[in-house]
């Protein structure tokens, strides 16, 4: 039979690769030889009977058989390090870990706040919170790497395998320190906007697009003197010391704004609002901590703006 010709290490591989879009990286995560890597997953396209990945250029992609066998192979090893958490946990009267993923902009205005709540609820769970790109974090919930996500809704071809709870909306704003230039200027704002360093979202996080949709129907298809960056420490720091601005998802600078070190400029930015939310994977079932946590964040969420 076929599940029985199927082993761990098949689809310990098989996950790494999807997930790391390389068989060089996959196998210096696993540990392993590139050519011991190439072998297992030949092994299991035989057992399987259809390709997995395909060469594209320099690097592979992964095929429509492998998107659909990614899915189950996914939802396999998490329930397995589930199986594995319980077992360890329930010895120790710990409960099982809770693992979340959080857009920059979730991380400063609703985790900080959702987690004391949740630590209330003393479940002995490990928590663990990792920050990135929209982009990132829902690759690494697809392959069982994390619990839930806490961001930007995706693009529909982004979201199969996914369902989202919508929690409230944000758009993206143009902030500068106090005391900038700009301030004072009643008009003309989008031509001066040039003359100053501008802090960008980087080209693969999920803002990008509604960025430069915004620019270029206000009449700035480029900008000369512009800096990506994913990084809130170099935004903050950098709009501190200069007259730059920062394009940036108003969730990150919110506090900086109530505390009167930033601000905004007068530009009417509601065309770039987006709905933020809870993603899981549709075939999970949450175990008691992540629901849990999950209402925690709705909690914290609460109040947001849902427009």
């Amino acid at each position: 039979m076929i599940e029985q010709r199927i082993k761990f290490r098949h689809l310990q591989t098989f996950v790494e690769v999807a997930r790391q879009k390389s068989v060089m990286r996959a196998a210096d995560v696993l540990h392993v030889s590139q050519p011991a890597v190439t072998k297992t997953i030949r092994e299991l396209e035989e057992v399987l009977g259809v390709a997995l990945f395909q060469r594209e250029g320099r690097g592979i992609i992964i095929t429509r058989h492998g998107e659909i066998f990614l899915r189950h192979a996914g939802a396999t090893m998490t329930a397995l390090r589930q199986a594995l958490d319980s077992v360890s946990h329930d010895s120790a009267q710990l409960g099982p870990p809770v693992r979340v993923g959080a857009l920059p902009t979730v991380s400063t205005r609703i985790m900080p706040k959702a987690m004391t709540a949740f630590l209330n609820e003393n479940t002995g769970s490990r928590i663990k919170i990792v920050t990135g790109d929209n982009a990132v974090l829902l690759e690494q919930l697809r392959v069982g790497e994390l619990d839930l996500v806490v961001g930007r809704l995706a693009s529909p071809e982004k979201m199969t395998g996914f369902s989202f709870e919508h929690l409230y909306s944000e758009q993206v704003l143009f902030t500068v320190r106090a005391g900038h230039p700009l301030l004072s200027v009643n008009t003309g704002l989008f031509d001066r906007i040039r003359e100053f360093p501008v802090l960008m979202p980087t080209r693969n996080s999920i803002i990008r697009p509604f960025v430069d949709h915004f620019l270029i129907a206000n009449g700035i298809p480029a900008l000369p003197n512009q800096i990506e960056t994913v990084s809130d420490a170099f935004g903050r720091a950098f709009l501190k010391s200069s007259d730059a601005i920062w394009i940036i998802s108003e969730g990150v600078v919110a506090g900086d704004i109530a505390e009167g070190t930033l601000t905004t400029l007068p530009i009417d930015s509601s065309s770039t609002r987006g709905p933020v939310g809870l993603t899981v994977r549709t075939d999970a079932i949450p175990t008691l901590p992540q629901s849990l946590l999950m209402q925690a964040i709705r909690d914290a969420a609460a109040g947001l703006g849902r427009g």
